[in-house]
């Protein structure tokens, strides 16, 4: 397999998992699949990672994420 056939691989894989992300936070759902709402809401959290306090936002995001993935698991 060629190295941008690898590449394109790694690229699709990681957009289909974000894809599921954003399905497994009920956002597609909430928003009733309105693609300018979802890239409004994306804008929005880069707004605030971009911000004074995007470091303790990120900090803040991941232990939420990171509680979700556990309770997950243990259901």
């Amino acid at each position: 397999m060629r190295e941008w056939q690898v590449k394109r691989r790694e690229r699709t894989r990681q957009l289909i998992e974000l894809g599921g992300l954003v399905a497994k936070a009920d956002l597609v759902e909430l928003t009733d699949d309105d693609r300018a709402a979802l890239y409004g809401a994306f804008l929005t959290v880069a707004a605030k990672l971009r911000g004074p306090d995007g470091a303790q936002a990120l900090v803040l995001f991941k232990r939420k994420g990171k509680r979700a993935f556990e309770r997950e698991q243990s259901d």
